[in-house]
């Protein structure tokens, strides 16, 4: 029988050996998730122009995924609450490693890489209580997991890793039952953003003022001159717009963008996603068909509409944008064209690939 001596040193001679890099797979900017005509899961590596480069099997619905920095794998999580995070050689096209959460916890959506590609983090809960976790995967010991750390909040979504190394998480703020998805606590969230050291320990959480307790902080963007963009989602009353995204820098009051009352209500209290690129940040949302977008200020500048549209992420000369009718659409300053569709309904995230992976200016 093995030992975790001889284990270990399998990895160590299996992480001397060279790795390709994304290359290798084609060189993809992007990665989503989608469903085919008949049913089927995958999630896509996808060129600067959103054309699929490959296309790789799921068990079931993906979500969100991390790219490794340097080498072609992709870690595809599953619709929140899940039990699966696959491990993929995307240049090969195999399954390196499936991930199971330990008994208690549950995947939820997303996670991300270190500088290095040494630790996987991925976004979980305490599936009782909807505690916030970070799950810690050692990648060259084969995705073995090796601990966790408290989000410092409940119900965490989203995480993005600044430069320095410090996780940036979204917390939601929700409990949910994990058997059901049904939401326990609407009269009493607690949405914050938090900010975990390199070595997971909580350093600063921000909340919103009490009159916005019931939007529930759910994905972020790095901002190309420093900075967070946050997005959330509004469970309170339905008639009462609130600001659905909001900016933050560390050691200040964070920035809740307005926008006119008419185009508040075309986002029907939902942000899916956010990106930013060359000083505007859209968010969007595929219950209102609508993508709205703001300056690095704050200030409302503009809001389009393309049904059941959420994937978004920065691209040449703007943004890129999926939609669950298959099309890809590329928004600029000139505004919002459609440049492809294709027979698949795309799931709510486009991932920009980072690392060696250089994305069009």
């Amino acid at each position: 029988m093995g030992t975790r001596r001889h284990f270990l040193m399998a990895a160590a001679a299996l992480a001397a050996l060279p790795h390709s890099s994304w290359a290798a797979a084609g060189s993809p900017a992007y990665l989503a998730a989608a469903k085919d005509a008949e049913g089927a899961f995958a999630i896509h590596g996808l060129d600067a122009r959103g054309e699929s480069l490959f296309a790789l099997s799921l068990p079931g619905r993906g979500h969100a995924a991390a790219a490794h920095p340097s080498r072609p794998e992709a870690v595809a999580f599953a619709r929140r609450p899940g039990s699966f995070a696959l491990v993929l050689d995307c240049a090969a096209g195999r399954e390196v490693a499936r991930l199971i959460p330990p008994n208690g916890r549950q995947f939820n959506g997303h996670g991300v890489f270190d500088a290095k590609g040494d630790l996987l983090m991925t976004s979980e809960v305490v599936a009782e209580s909807s505690e916030g976790r970070v799950g810690l995967w050692a990648v060259d010991e084969g995705y073995a997991r090796i601990g966790e750390w408290s989000t410092g909040g409940i119900g965490p979504h989203d995480m993005e890793r600044l430069a320095d190394g410090t996780l940036v998480v979204a917390n939601g703020g929700i409990v949910t039952d994990p058997q059901d998805r049904s939401k326990l606590n609407l009269g009493a969230m607690r949405p914050s953003l938090t900010y975990l050291s390199a070595s997971g320990v909580v350093e600063e959480v921000v909340t919103l003022g009490p009159e916005l307790s019931a939007n529930s902080i759910r994905h972020l963007a790095l901002l190309p001159r420093g900075g967070v963009a946050f997005a959330m989602q509004w469970e309170g009353d339905p008639a009462e717009p609130v600001p659905l995204l909001g900016l933050h820098r560390r050691g200040a009051a964070p920035i809740l963008c307005e926008a006119p009352l008419a185009e508040a209500f075309a986002m029907q209290g939902y942000a899916g996603s956010v990106a930013a690129a060359g000083g505007r940040i859209a968010i969007t949302s595929p219950q209102g068909g609508a993508i709205m977008v703001f300056d690095e200020g704050g200030s409302h500048r503009a809001t389009h509409r393309r049904a059941d549209v959420c994937g978004v992420a920065p691209a040449a000369g703007g943004l890129l944008l999926t939609d669950g009718l298959g099309g890809i659409a590329h928004l600029t300053s000139q505004g919002l064209r459609v440049t492809r569709t294709a027979p698949l309904a795309w799931d709510n995230h486009l991932v920009a690939l980072t690392g060696d992976q250089v994305l069009p200016a």
